[in-house]
């Protein structure tokens, strides 16, 4: 005699489903978070960890705690929905808010609210468990649910850096699934509407709910627009999230500044300071520099300088953020800051990441090696970009230099970050290559420096092109002197394996600013 199979019932079906719905916001949240710390607080690294340590921490606990849960079940299941609608789904908007005017609150509200949150959703899975044991056998419980649990924490895994954020923002995104954590209450509201003692109250509290994070919805550009006008204190002109990064774009007393993720990358009144010098010595040096790449530097700032030079018959410029040559193309006020470089029929854009853009590109008699590299990434404040300071990357650099070539490569401050600086110019030598130091005043950002790497010794140019507004010939050598306080230290190499230039910047800025 066989055992008779039971279809689960209609309601067991529907809490099935919320589960799915269930991971992926609790995943939404703890991700939103992570993002958000490694955005303000820097080294993504240690914030993902750090933020995602505790937030399963905090379900453990919220599991734990689902033991003392014993009577009216889906009353607790639902108002658990609801705190985690809130807190989680408003957890991106407070977070930003907070950054902008009590930013020495913000490491409390983070982990106050990843905490918070964590706890909630560990108490979710078990009730719905506990719920489900009516309909569905204990052998098969656990894999259902966990299967439906997996799933959710895919889907949204995939989408969240692909499709949410570039397509939402983080605050949108974090109170569209707060309506999502909202609307799995509602329905529990419905499904167990016969066993629910204050069932008037509980719509009240649904309906609530739903009307607070639908209007914060509504007003969310405008709670990321108070939050950034605060943060940066000028009129913001352009403002999207790409898989990448945040990209701000402000105009103020100075013109256009653009800001990645929060830190300054160029200034209008003086942005020419650091292009001119970052670009000049080795153009200039080479001769006649024929074929040259630029790896970041997508607002091209750098290709206009490089276009001065009438003997470059190609550039290709490597960016990983299409966002920002499409901003720097097509914005009519920004593309005439870079002279309009990104639209010059000598340019070869290439959206890829640099490093393996270094390692896949195919090397065919000269197609391969470029005169001049011009390497103009974001300072070094998490490990994605620190890859792109190693003596991995460096020795691919130097592979794909012309063997009159010069690389040159923007290196942070060495009057802030002095061991900083000296690393990188002791990853290059590691590397193989000679390292000529530099550096230049520029007022948005301070003392600022710079490393050329080549394979033979660099030889101080006699010629600058025509109209610059900052190098001149007879000023060019004081860039190569170095006084006592930015002098070279002791450093070691930057290897994919340690990162350690992460570290030490992050030591070192980290005294200046504070955090």
């Amino acid at each position: 005699m066989t055992a008779e199979v039971r279809a689960p019932s209609p309601v067991a079906v529907s809490l099935l489903a919320s589960v799915f719905v269930v991971a992926a916001c609790g995943l939404v949240y703890e991700l939103s978070a992570a993002a958000l710390s490694s955005y303000v607080l820097g080294d993504s690294v240690l914030q993902f960890s750090t933020v995602i340590g505790a937030y399963l921490f905090a379900m453990g606990v919220g599991s734990w705690l689902s033991r003392y849960f014993e009577r009216q079940l889906p009353a607790h299941f639902l108002r658990i929905e609801l705190l985690v609608a809130l807190v989680g789904g408003c957890l991106p908007a407070v977070l930003f808010l907070a950054n902008a005017y009590v930013p020495g609150a913000f490491r409390l509200l983070l982990y106050g609210g990843v905490l918070v949150v964590g706890t909630l959703v560990g108490l979710e899975i078990p009730l719905v468990m506990r719920i489900l044991r009516r309909d569905i056998q204990l052998k098969d419980l656990v894999s259902q649910v966990l299967t439906f649990d997996y799933l959710g924490a895919l889907a949204v895994s995939v989408a969240f850096p692909l499709v949410l954020v570039p397509q939402l923002g983080m605050v949108r995104t974090g109170l569209l699934f707060g309506l999502m954590n909202a609307a799995v209450g509602l329905w529990a509201l419905w499904l167990f509407r016969h066993e629910l003692r204050r069932f008037g109250a509980h719509a009240m509290a649904c309906v609530l709910t739903l009307a607070a994070l639908a209007g914060a919805f509504v007003g969310a550009e405008r709670i990321s627009s108070l939050a950034e006008d605060k943060l940066y204190q000028e009129r913001i002109v352009f403002a999207a999230s790409s898989p990448y990064q945040r990209i701000v774009v402000t105009r103020g007393n100075a013109g256009h500044r653009l800001f990645l993720n929060g830190n300054l990358q160029f200034a209008e009144r003086d942005e020419y300071r650091y292009h001119e010098a970052l670009v000049h010595p080795a153009m200039a040096a080479q001769g006649a520099p024929r074929r040259v790449a630029v790896l970041g530097g997508g607002d091209g700032m750098a290709v206009r300088e490089i276009l001065k030079y009438p003997s470059v018959e190609q550039v290709t410029l490597v960016e990983l953020d299409p966002n920002m040559t499409a901003l720097f193309r097509d914005h009519a006020q920004l593309s005439a800051l870079n002279g309009h470089s990104l639209r010059s029929p000598k340019l070869r854009i290439v959206n890829a990441d640099a490093f393996q853009w270094l390692q896949q590109a195919p090397v065919t008699g000269d197609d391969g090696f470029y005169d001049v590299i011009v390497v103009d990434f974001p300072d070094p404040t998490n490990f994605a970009i620190g890859k792109l300071y190693t003596q991995s990357f460096y020795a691919l650099l130097g592979q794909r230099l012309s063997a009159s070539g010069y690389a040159v490569v923007q290196t942070t401050s060495p009057l802030v970050a002095r061991r900083s600086f000296w690393t990188v110019v002791q990853t290059i030598e590691a590397a193989g290559l000679t390292a000529t130091p530099y550096h230049a005043h520029v007022p948005s950002f301070g003392e600022w420096g710079y490393v050329i790497a080549s394979r033979r010794p660099w030889r101080m140019p006699t010629a600058l092109p025509e109209g610059l507004r900052f190098l001149s010939p007879a000023t060019l050598p004081l860039l190569f002197d170095f006084p006592r306080d930015m002098a070279r230290v002791p450093a070691e190499v930057n290897r994919l394996s340690n990162q350690v230039l992460v570290h030490t910047y992050e030591q070192e800025w980290g005294k200046v600013s504070g955090h």
